[in-house]
């Protein structure tokens, strides 16, 4: 048998491809990269994940509004933390609202400048008659929508006024004695210094960590870090500040690490459990401005105890 006859008839196909050569392959063209696509490639971002150089650029313009507020004219604070505190609301219940629940936005942030207002005016008497007060008029406003979710609605309402504007209302107590700017820097400073010294001690020695289940990032080590560095700066504010002694600034500075940290886990659990990363895109660099107040709030109550207590006002 001969080689043709073992080739068999002719194929026009493959004759067509043989007589066109080598196939090459397309070229894929590179994606095209957008200015903005640019501007995030060349944007310097920490280990943590967030753009550091933003973060601290809105941390420190928020500090230098209240050192100002603080210097110029103190009830101007309260204006300060009845913005932060409708802003906060205001992302929480929206991010809420994604679980289908209705807390009535308008008579808690309503209630929310009342109860700052009714705090610096008649003081802790007046947080918790407005709180009370607050509440009941969400249960009333939340009647003319129905039963349905009634109970889910108003749960998650008394939810809000007491983590956003009950706790808020412990920095207005703050500021309302006469050495209250310095009871306010004392507890923001020390605040800050517990948000610096767990990032950095969780950057450079982070290993284990702190509550994998809830916030990855976190660990021991950068508690270790916020504890001290807050230790450190409670004792030179009580000392230097407030006339207190340093081993009543070094309970305070762990005690408001301790507050800060769990305020995050907090906010933390509470965003996975709604499956959201954060509660809004208002500050460049933190997320929402509740990302912000979550270490603020619950820091805020302790604060307010523990000055009280060591350092009763006159």
């Amino acid at each position: 048998m001969v080689a043709s006859e073992r080739a068999g008839p002719s194929d026009p196909v493959e004759t067509a491809r043989e007589s066109a050569g080598p196939v090459t392959p397309p070229v894929t063209p590179p994606p095209e990269t957008t200015p903005a696509a640019a501007a995030a490639a060349r944007t310097p971002q920490s280990r943590a994940g967030r753009d550091l150089g933003a973060a601290i650029a809105v941390g420190a313009g928020l500090g230098a509004l209240v050192l100002v507020t603080l210097a110029v004219y103190r009830p101007s604070f309260v204006i300060v933390v009845g913005l932060a505190v409708i802003v906060s609301l205001w992302e929480l219940v929206r991010a809420l609202e994604s679980r289908d629940a209705r807390p009535p936005i308008i008579p808690l942030i309503l209630g929310a400048v009342a109860m700052l207002v009714l705090t610096y005016l008649r003081g802790s008497e007046g947080l918790v008659v407005s709180f009370m007060l607050t509440v009941l008029a969400c249960v009333v406003w939340r009647l003319a929508d129905g039963a349905r979710g009634y109970l889910r609605d108003i749960s998650t309402t008394v939810f809000i006024v007491t983590y956003v504007p009950l706790l808020a209302g412990f920095a207005v107590l703050l500021v309302v004695p006469d050495d209250g700017a310095m009871r306010v820097i004392a507890f923001i400073a020390t605040v800050v210094c517990s948000d610096v010294g767990g990032y950095i001690a969780g950057v450079l020695f982070g290993k284990h960590s702190l509550a994998p289940s809830v916030s990855p990032k976190k660990s021991w080590e950068g508690f270790t870090g916020s504890a001290a560095l807050s230790a450190l700066a409670g004792a030179l504010f009580l000392t230097l500040g407030l006339d207190g002694v340093w081993w009543q600034g070094v309970l305070y500075g762990l005690a408001i690490a301790s507050a800060a940290t769990l305020g995050d886990l907090g906010e933390s659990m509470i965003k996975r459990d709604l499956g959201i990363k954060d509660m809004g895109t208002l500050l460049p660099g933190h997320g929402g401005l509740m990302d912000r107040m979550d270490s603020l709030l619950p820091a805020a109550a302790v604060a307010w105890i523990l000055l009280t207590s060591f350092v009763p006002p006159v």
